[in-house]
């Protein structure tokens, strides 16, 4: 995916903004009161607009339904001059219920149009990061997974189906094979006697 600087630059700094808003210092999840709260504000917030789209953006969070990939695609490759009308988007993205009175809201304002456009973008960018992850974590736990039964293999000594729990070829090739007796045997080799 091709970003625009305009993205590319939004894009660290919104994710910033999000990752603040989940949880508190203690480390308890407040995403979802944070929003609440966010969308409160958000009239208050509509000077900084322009200027700061990300902290009006984030009150968007969950907001968007993406409909088609592609179009979202073309969309984060364009620099913020060129940025398409909210309608022409309309086949693309959805809002969610709950995010509609605040979109009335947003788009009453001269630059509410290019603004909700940067807010689904940004949204848009955002879970495709937050899915790699989640797909980068889920490779992890499965290479963990894999190299966890691999240790457990040559810890157990079964390698290749011929080596004992030491690691050692112990002649079990199929045929009754008496451990004790080779016990035994080896201790003798070694000079201890033999128990009747």
């Amino acid at each position: 995916m091709k970003l625009s600087r305009f993205f590319e630059d939004l894009m660290s700094v919104y994710r910033a903004e999000i990752e603040d808003l989940k949880s508190d210092s203690e480390g308890n999840n407040m995403l979802k009161a944070r929003l609440r709260e966010k969308a409160s504000q958000l009239p208050l917030l509509l000077p900084m607009m322009a200027s700061n789209p990300e902290m009006l953006a984030s009150a968007f969070h969950q907001g968007f339904i993406f409909l088609n990939p592609l179009a979202l695609e073309a969309l984060v490759s364009k620099e913020e001059a060129r940025l398409p009308e909210w309608k022409s988007l309309s086949a693309a993205v959805r809002l969610e219920p709950w995010a509609e009175p605040l979109a009335k809201t947003v788009l009453a304002e001269p630059a509410g149009e290019r603004f909700l456009v940067t807010a689904a973008a940004l949204e848009y960018l955002y879970r495709g990061v937050q899915s790699r992850k989640g797909s980068a974590a889920a490779d992890a736990d499965q290479d963990a997974d894999e190299q966890d039964e691999e240790n457990d293999d040559r810890e157990n000594g079964d390698l290749d189906g011929q080596y004992g729990r030491h690691g050692r070829d112990d002649g079990d090739d199929g045929d009754d094979y008496d451990l004790g007796e080779a016990g035994a045997d080896w201790l003798a080799e070694q000079g201890f006697d033999r128990k009747e």
